[in-house]
């Protein structure tokens, strides 16, 4: 059961709800290469252009799916019992560190992980391993080589797919219908990518709420959280995290209008239905898994498999490494506040 009260004063609390709303800010940032990487790279958007339609999209995502992922960090990862302004301040500060690492040397990383990760290592350095809740946390791992299998399935397939429906007609044609059903499909996938990622800052804010006495453990989260949150990570991904676009447009795999469309739809389908099930899933590795499924069915070597290989190292380190950022942040944490 969480506590009554932590009392936990109202500075404090706003203080961590700000950095809350940072981390949400640069999860879009970080991410915004997952929605307009493909549409840029195929030259169907520029830049400046996918990024806007991105951030509505981010934004309009509150309004249309569950918020079923927030309860899910919430109320699912940790022990409410050992929840206190230390352990949200470590976890956002692991996550956010590990951001700006992997941002900076462009690795598309997992910012939904690093998050976890923040939490599972902050979380341990105050009470140990016996504060994890298992179940939770097993599936979100799980999810680090389901999302993108999934992804890899589904972009292959919907790409065989459109080659037997398309191949009697021109290059120039497809090229031409393609260009315009991206659209459709880049919009689609930032509305998962909104509604999945939004959704774990808002959990985390939860948290805090109810762990302060500011909310009780059966109470709704107040509309503004999630105003804040969806509002931060659109403005995000306005601002757009241009080395890892490259990464994930450009070195990864070289696509077309068609392979572009058929990427960002497997992507958005796998993000809905976990969003659906409130599995918090990692829109990178989903995204990553569909640009190479969508690709490869050319041919292998379209695929650089030596950079997909440095990104799943990086999924691979992404929990631990911010844990341990996490538990150094919670210590300092301890000693500043």
């Amino acid at each position: 059961m969480f506590m009554d009260t932590l009392h936990i004063s109202l500075g404090v609390v706003v203080f961590l709800v700000a950095l809350a709303l940072i981390f949400d800010f640069m999860n879009g940032f970080h991410d915004s290469a997952n929605s307009i990487a493909t549409v840029v790279s195929t030259g169907v958007l520029k830049p400046q252009h996918a990024v806007i339609m991105a951030a509505v999209f981010n934004f309009i995502a509150f309004y249309v799916l569950p918020h079923t992922v927030a309860a899910s960090i919430g109320k699912g990862i940790i022990e409410a019992s050992v929840v206190d302004q230390y352990v949200v301040f470590g976890a956002l500060a692991g996550a956010i560190i590990w951001n700006v690492v992997t941002w900076y040397f462009g690795i598309p990383s997992s910012s939904s992980h690093a998050l976890m990760g923040g939490l599972i290592g902050a979380a341990v350095a105050k009470a140990g391993v016996g504060a994890l809740l298992s179940a939770k946390i097993l599936q979100t791992v799980a999810f680090i080589f389901i999302a993108p299998m999934i992804g890899f399935a589904l972009g292959s397939t919907l790409m065989l797919i459109v080659s037997w429906l398309f191949y009697r007609s021109s290059p120039a044609k497809v090229d031409r219908w393609f260009r315009r059903l991206q659209l459709v499909s880049a919009a689609s996938y930032s509305l998962g990518h909104g509604g999945n990622d939004a959704q774990k800052t808002m959990g985390i804010i939860w948290l805090l709420l109810i762990a302060s006495g500011y909310l009780k453990a059966d109470d709704d989260l107040p509309g503004w959280v999630g105003y804040s949150c969806f509002a931060a990570i659109a403005l995000g991904t306005l601002f757009g995290g241009w080395r890892i676009v490259k990464t994930m447009g450009q070195k990864l795999a070289k696509l077309k209008p068609v392979g572009g469309f058929c990427a960002e739809t497997a992507g958005a389908i796998t993000l809905f239905s976990a969003t659906a099930m409130g599995i918090p899933v990692s829109t990178t590795h989903t995204i990553t898994g569909a640009i190479t499924g969508a690709s490869s069915t050319a041919r292998a070597s379209s695929v650089r498999w030596g950079v997909a290989g440095n990104i799943v190292w990086a999924w691979i380190f992404t929990i631990p490494a911010s844990a341990f950022m996490a538990a150094i942040a919670w210590w300092v944490g301890t000693k500043i506040m």
